[in-house]
């Protein structure tokens, strides 16, 4: 593969063919600088630009209403926190402690929430459509009016849900015992 940057050549019509390749090089990148600067900060924090929180302590913070999609509390503490109508599509909760933590009319939707403490967490009429739960924990959990249709549940978890399990979730009208696969 030739390179961008000229090189020693043993012709000059190599040389030169060498040198546009650096000249084009270095004029996309000025233009995609030049473009960068200009764009608004809103539209450059749309490509992916997300607050982390991965091992972090946020017991007891309070995220209410928040826009935290695909944002990671990987290995957070986050105990008592209050999620209620956030929207956590996609985020990444992997081996989190959420115990007591509330996400009443949040989306969950896409979660990676597996090896989770969410003892007594409160899921009141909140959407968990196709989360991998796998090996979290929901002992004490209320999950009244929740949506998990396409979720990847525990067997122990998925028996311990059902038995609590009622409603229906009010924006996708599907049954909460129905989604769980009770």
């Amino acid at each position: 593969m030739p390179s961008l940057f000229p090189t020693p050549a043993s012709t000059p019509r190599e040389w030169r063919a060498g040198a546009r390749r650096s000249w084009w090089a270095a004029a996309l990148f000025c233009g995609w600088l030049l473009l960068s600067l200009w764009l608004p900060a809103s539209a450059r924090a749309s490509f992916g630009e997300r607050v982390d929180y991965t091992l972090t302590n946020q017991a007891g913070k309070d995220f209410h209403g928040q826009d935290l999609s695909e944002t990671s509390f990987a290995g957070a503490v986050a105990r008592q926190a209050n999620f209620d109508a956030a929207d956590l599509h996609g985020a990444i909760f992997t081996q989190g402690a959420f115990a007591g933590a509330s996400f009443r009319g949040a989306i969950l939707s896409d979660v990676l929430m597996d090896r989770v403490d969410f003892t007594g967490a409160d899921f009141s009429g909140a959407l968990l459509r196709g989360v991998i739960a796998s090996g979290s924990g929901f002992a004490g959990a209320t999950v009244t009016d929740a949506d998990f249709s396409g979720a990847i549940l525990d067997r122990a978890d998925q028996v311990a849900l059902c038995r609590k399990a009622s409603g229906r979730h009010p924006v996708t009208g599907v049954e909460t015992r129905l989604s769980l696969g009770c």
